[in-house]
Protein backbone atom coordinates (compact mmCIF):
# COMPACT_ATOMS: atom_id res chain seq x y z
CA UNK A 1 0.00 0.00 0.00
CA UNK A 2 0.98 3.49 -1.07
CA UNK A 3 2.35 5.18 1.94
CA UNK A 4 1.43 8.67 2.87
CA UNK A 5 2.67 10.69 5.37
CA UNK A 6 4.08 7.77 7.24
CA UNK A 7 7.01 7.20 9.43
CA UNK A 8 9.73 4.94 7.86
CA UNK A 9 12.28 3.06 10.62
CA UNK A 10 15.85 3.21 9.36
CA UNK A 11 19.67 3.58 10.66
CA UNK A 12 20.56 6.90 9.20
CA UNK A 13 22.34 9.92 10.90
CA UNK A 14 19.12 12.10 9.80
CA UNK A 15 16.40 9.76 11.87
CA UNK A 16 19.03 9.81 14.54
CA UNK A 17 18.00 13.78 15.04
CA UNK A 18 15.61 14.38 17.37
CA UNK A 19 12.06 15.72 16.33
CA UNK A 20 12.48 19.42 17.71
CA UNK A 21 15.64 19.45 15.82
CA UNK A 22 14.17 18.56 12.56
CA UNK A 23 11.16 20.45 13.11
CA UNK A 24 13.11 23.81 13.77
CA UNK A 25 15.75 22.91 10.97
CA UNK A 26 12.42 22.30 8.40
CA UNK A 27 11.46 26.32 9.05
CA UNK A 28 14.26 27.85 9.32
CA UNK A 29 15.29 25.22 5.32
CA UNK A 30 11.18 26.57 4.26
CA UNK A 31 11.92 29.99 4.95
CA UNK A 32 15.21 30.07 3.60
CA UNK A 33 13.80 28.53 -0.04
CA UNK A 34 10.81 31.06 0.24
CA UNK A 35 12.77 33.68 0.73
CA UNK A 36 14.67 34.02 -2.50
CA UNK A 37 15.12 33.68 -5.59
CA UNK A 38 18.49 33.58 -6.43
CA UNK A 39 19.46 30.83 -8.50
CA UNK A 40 23.00 29.88 -7.02
CA UNK A 41 21.34 29.53 -3.66
CA UNK A 42 18.65 27.44 -4.54
CA UNK A 43 20.75 25.30 -6.83
CA UNK A 44 22.92 25.07 -2.80
CA UNK A 45 19.45 24.31 -1.57
CA UNK A 46 18.31 21.59 -4.26
CA UNK A 47 21.67 19.63 -3.90
CA UNK A 48 21.74 19.70 -0.18
CA UNK A 49 17.98 18.52 0.22
CA UNK A 50 18.64 15.55 -2.17
CA UNK A 51 21.95 14.74 -0.30
CA UNK A 52 20.43 15.13 3.02
CA UNK A 53 16.81 12.41 0.95
CA UNK A 54 20.25 10.23 0.23
CA UNK A 55 21.69 10.12 3.36
CA UNK A 56 18.41 9.46 4.94
CA UNK A 57 18.81 5.83 3.32
CA UNK A 58 15.15 6.18 2.48
CA UNK A 59 13.82 4.76 -1.25
CA UNK A 60 12.35 6.70 -3.34
CA UNK A 61 9.33 4.24 -3.83
CA UNK A 62 9.16 4.83 -0.42
CA UNK A 63 7.40 7.92 -1.18
CA UNK A 64 6.94 7.46 -4.77
CA UNK A 65 3.01 9.02 -4.56
CA UNK A 66 4.07 12.02 -2.59
CA UNK A 67 6.65 12.87 -5.12
CA UNK A 68 4.79 11.55 -8.16
CA UNK A 69 1.84 14.35 -6.77
CA UNK A 70 4.54 16.64 -6.33
CA UNK A 71 5.81 17.11 -9.97
CA UNK A 72 2.28 16.84 -11.59
CA UNK A 73 1.52 20.05 -9.22
CA UNK A 74 4.83 21.82 -10.11
CA UNK A 75 4.48 21.06 -13.83
CA UNK A 76 0.44 22.53 -13.84
CA UNK A 77 1.98 25.47 -11.67
CA UNK A 78 4.52 26.12 -14.71
CA UNK A 79 2.18 25.83 -17.12
CA UNK A 80 -0.85 28.07 -15.63
CA UNK A 81 1.86 31.06 -14.78
CA UNK A 82 2.74 30.64 -17.98
CA UNK A 83 -0.81 30.36 -19.79
CA UNK A 84 -1.88 33.67 -17.32
CA UNK A 85 0.99 35.89 -17.75
CA UNK A 86 3.72 34.63 -20.24
CA UNK A 87 5.94 38.01 -19.86
CA UNK A 88 6.15 37.70 -15.72
CA UNK A 89 9.50 36.95 -15.90
CA UNK A 90 9.92 39.96 -18.10
CA UNK A 91 8.37 41.91 -15.94
CA UNK A 92 11.02 40.91 -13.27
CA UNK A 93 14.27 41.33 -14.65
CA UNK A 94 13.23 44.44 -16.39
CA UNK A 95 14.53 42.99 -20.22
CA UNK A 96 13.44 40.96 -22.92
CA UNK A 97 15.32 38.85 -24.76
CA UNK A 98 12.90 36.86 -27.23
CA UNK A 99 13.40 33.16 -27.97
CA UNK A 100 10.56 32.23 -30.53
CA UNK A 101 6.98 32.92 -30.34
CA UNK A 102 4.30 30.11 -29.83
CA UNK A 103 1.28 32.05 -31.27
CA UNK A 104 -0.27 35.38 -30.55
CA UNK A 105 1.07 36.97 -26.38
CA UNK A 106 2.27 33.80 -25.98
CA UNK A 107 6.12 34.68 -26.78
CA UNK A 108 8.76 32.70 -25.09
CA UNK A 109 11.60 34.30 -23.56
CA UNK A 110 15.06 33.71 -21.63
CA UNK A 111 13.35 36.27 -18.73
CA UNK A 112 10.52 33.37 -18.35
CA UNK A 113 12.27 30.56 -18.70
CA UNK A 114 14.52 31.83 -16.02
CA UNK A 115 12.05 32.55 -13.72
CA UNK A 116 10.63 29.07 -14.26
CA UNK A 117 13.88 27.28 -13.46
CA UNK A 118 13.97 29.13 -10.17
CA UNK A 119 10.15 27.84 -9.17
CA UNK A 120 11.26 24.44 -10.01
CA UNK A 121 14.53 24.74 -7.88
CA UNK A 122 12.34 25.89 -5.29
CA UNK A 123 10.50 22.28 -5.72
CA UNK A 124 13.51 20.47 -5.49
CA UNK A 125 14.77 22.66 -2.59
CA UNK A 126 12.07 22.16 -0.20
CA UNK A 127 9.96 18.72 -0.95
CA UNK A 128 12.79 16.31 -0.37
CA UNK A 129 13.37 17.78 3.24
CA UNK A 130 9.81 17.67 3.90
CA UNK A 131 9.54 14.30 2.90
CA UNK A 132 12.89 13.75 5.47
CA UNK A 133 10.56 15.31 8.21
CA UNK A 134 7.35 13.58 7.81
CA UNK A 135 9.06 10.06 6.93
CA UNK A 136 12.45 9.96 9.52
CA UNK A 137 10.59 11.48 12.51
CA UNK A 138 9.09 9.43 15.30
CA UNK A 139 5.48 11.02 16.44
CA UNK A 140 6.01 10.20 19.93
CA UNK A 141 9.64 11.18 19.63
CA UNK A 142 8.13 14.35 17.82
CA UNK A 143 5.38 15.13 20.94
CA UNK A 144 8.52 14.48 23.73
CA UNK A 145 10.83 16.81 21.82
CA UNK A 146 8.35 19.28 21.15
CA UNK A 147 7.11 19.43 25.01
CA UNK A 148 11.22 19.93 25.76
CA UNK A 149 11.57 22.96 24.12
CA UNK A 150 8.47 24.56 26.01
CA UNK A 151 5.13 23.23 23.52
CA UNK A 152 2.15 22.45 25.90
CA UNK A 153 2.31 18.59 26.08
CA UNK A 154 -1.42 18.56 25.52
CA UNK A 155 -0.78 20.34 22.11
CA UNK A 156 2.35 18.30 21.65
CA UNK A 157 0.21 15.01 22.33
CA UNK A 158 -2.58 16.04 19.95
CA UNK A 159 0.29 16.74 17.09
CA UNK A 160 1.93 13.15 17.52
CA UNK A 161 -2.06 11.58 17.74
CA UNK A 162 -2.47 13.91 14.07
CA UNK A 163 0.98 12.20 13.08
CA UNK A 164 0.18 8.23 13.96
CA UNK A 165 -3.80 8.35 12.36
CA UNK A 166 -2.65 9.42 9.26
CA UNK A 167 -1.22 5.65 8.52
CA UNK A 168 -4.76 3.98 10.14
CA UNK A 169 -6.79 6.51 8.24
CA UNK A 170 -4.67 4.40 5.11
CA UNK A 171 -5.16 1.14 6.41
CA UNK A 172 -8.99 1.71 7.15
CA UNK A 173 -9.50 2.92 3.63
CA UNK A 174 -7.81 0.18 2.15
CA UNK A 175 -9.76 -2.38 4.31
CA UNK A 176 -13.16 -0.67 3.52
CA UNK A 177 -12.35 -0.53 -0.79
CA UNK A 178 -11.66 -3.83 -0.66
CA UNK A 179 -14.58 -5.15 1.14
CA UNK A 180 -16.49 -2.78 -1.25
CA UNK A 181 -14.89 -4.17 -4.34
CA UNK A 182 -16.10 -7.70 -3.11
CA UNK A 183 -19.39 -6.48 -2.85
CA UNK A 184 -19.65 -5.71 -6.20
CA UNK A 185 -18.18 -1.57 -6.51
CA UNK A 186 -15.51 -1.20 -8.99
CA UNK A 187 -12.86 0.69 -7.81
CA UNK A 188 -9.75 -0.71 -9.97
CA UNK A 189 -8.09 0.87 -12.89
CA UNK A 190 -10.79 -1.10 -15.26
CA UNK A 191 -13.23 1.74 -15.09
CA UNK A 192 -12.99 5.16 -16.24
CA UNK A 193 -11.44 8.02 -13.77
CA UNK A 194 -14.93 9.39 -13.11
CA UNK A 195 -16.69 6.46 -11.88
CA UNK A 196 -13.62 5.24 -10.08
CA UNK A 197 -14.00 8.57 -7.94
CA UNK A 198 -18.12 8.53 -7.75
CA UNK A 199 -17.30 4.70 -5.96
CA UNK A 200 -14.79 5.81 -4.26
CA UNK A 201 -17.12 8.24 -2.90
CA UNK A 202 -19.44 5.46 -1.36
CA UNK A 203 -15.93 4.67 1.02
CA UNK A 204 -16.60 7.83 2.49
CA UNK A 205 -19.62 7.11 4.78
CA UNK A 206 -18.21 4.24 6.67
CA UNK A 207 -14.94 6.01 6.69
CA UNK A 208 -15.76 8.61 8.96
CA UNK A 209 -17.87 6.52 10.88
CA UNK A 210 -15.20 4.36 11.60
CA UNK A 211 -12.75 7.20 12.18
CA UNK A 212 -15.04 8.79 15.11
CA UNK A 213 -15.69 5.44 16.63
CA UNK A 214 -12.17 5.32 16.58
CA UNK A 215 -11.89 8.58 17.91
CA UNK A 216 -14.43 7.71 20.77
CA UNK A 217 -12.37 5.05 22.18
CA UNK A 218 -9.09 7.07 22.34
CA UNK A 219 -10.34 9.83 24.26
CA UNK A 220 -12.14 7.62 26.68
CA UNK A 221 -8.72 5.92 27.18
CA UNK A 222 -7.40 8.83 27.52
CA UNK A 223 -9.93 10.24 30.31
CA UNK A 224 -9.56 6.77 31.57
CA UNK A 225 -5.71 7.83 32.47
CA UNK A 226 -6.41 11.11 33.40
CA UNK A 227 -4.93 12.43 30.88
CA UNK A 228 -4.15 16.42 31.05
CA UNK A 229 -4.23 16.09 34.97
CA UNK A 230 -0.81 17.25 36.08
CA UNK A 231 0.62 20.43 34.90
CA UNK A 232 3.54 17.86 33.42
CA UNK A 233 4.04 14.53 32.14
CA UNK A 234 6.65 12.24 31.57
CA UNK A 235 8.12 10.46 27.68
CA UNK A 236 9.06 7.13 27.51
CA UNK A 237 10.80 8.49 23.96
CA UNK A 238 12.04 12.10 24.90
CA UNK A 239 15.54 12.09 23.62
CA UNK A 240 17.77 14.63 25.25
CA UNK A 241 19.75 17.26 22.16
CA UNK A 242 23.02 15.97 21.02
CA UNK A 243 25.86 17.60 19.03
CA UNK A 244 24.54 16.79 15.93
CA UNK A 245 21.17 18.43 16.80
CA UNK A 246 23.08 21.60 17.74
CA UNK A 247 25.25 21.38 14.32
CA UNK A 248 22.32 20.87 12.40
CA UNK A 249 20.18 23.83 13.85
CA UNK A 250 23.07 26.24 13.37
CA UNK A 251 23.23 24.75 9.50
CA UNK A 252 19.82 25.81 8.78
CA UNK A 253 19.69 28.57 10.52
CA UNK A 254 23.45 29.74 8.50
CA UNK A 255 21.55 29.04 5.37
CA UNK A 256 18.83 31.59 6.26
CA UNK A 257 21.25 34.26 7.18
CA UNK A 258 22.77 33.78 3.82
CA UNK A 259 19.16 33.94 2.21
CA UNK A 260 18.71 37.40 4.07
CA UNK A 261 22.18 38.68 3.22
CA UNK A 262 21.89 37.67 -0.59
CA UNK A 263 18.75 39.73 -0.37
CA UNK A 264 20.26 42.62 0.64
CA UNK A 265 23.29 42.30 -1.68
CA UNK A 266 20.87 41.41 -4.60
CA UNK A 267 18.90 44.55 -3.84
CA UNK A 268 15.75 42.07 -3.54
CA UNK A 269 14.79 38.79 -3.73
CA UNK A 270 15.67 37.98 -7.54
CA UNK A 271 19.20 37.46 -8.83
CA UNK A 272 18.92 38.77 -12.34
CA UNK A 273 21.71 37.28 -14.53
CA UNK A 274 20.54 39.82 -17.66
CA UNK A 275 21.86 43.14 -16.43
Amino acid sequence: MTNIFNYIDRQSPVHRLTGATKLICLIFWTFAAMSSYDTRFLALLAVLSVFLFTLSRLRLRDVSFMIGFTVVFMLLNNILIFVFSPEHGVAIYGTRHVLFTIVGRYIVTREQLFFHLNLILKYFATIPFVLLFVSTTNPSEFAASLNRVGVNYKIAYAVALALRYIPDIQHEYRDISLSLQARGVELSRKESVIKRLKSAATVLIPLILSSLDRIEIISNAMELRSFGKHKKRTWYMGYPFTRSDFLAIIISLLLLLGSVFLTVVNKGRFYNPFL
